[in-house]
């Protein structure tokens, strides 16, 4: 599967976004189509990770931009310490677990 962009966490794992979840970001969430390098620095200088609270492997990343209200939030879903982002979005409120 090809990637749209790969990026390194601030714990130094591998996160990568497929063309196929960013088909479905789009799909889903089409104000973000102009957002990838947001989603990007997400992963790479994030607000603050929250763990998921119903899937231990997964973790929220938050980033607030200049501008807007609310944070954007990347999911990413991490398996044998590297990860992928399933979904991401605009939220009004970061949800701690």
């Amino acid at each position: 599967m090809q990637n749209v962009f790969e990026a390194i966490d601030k714990k130094g794992r591998k996160v990568r976004l497929t063309k196929e979840r960013w088909a479905h970001i789009l799909k889903f969430h089409p104000y973000l189509s102009n957002s990838l390098e947001e989603i990007k620095e997400a992963i790479i200088s994030p607000l603050i990770v929250v763990p998921s609270k119903d899937d231990e492997d997964k973790y929220h990343y938050y980033r607030q931009l200049k501008n807007i209200s609310g944070y954007l939030l990347v999911s990413v879903k991490y398996l044998n310490n590297e990860g992928f982002i399933p979904t991401a979005f605009w939220t009004s409120k970061i949800k701690k677990k």
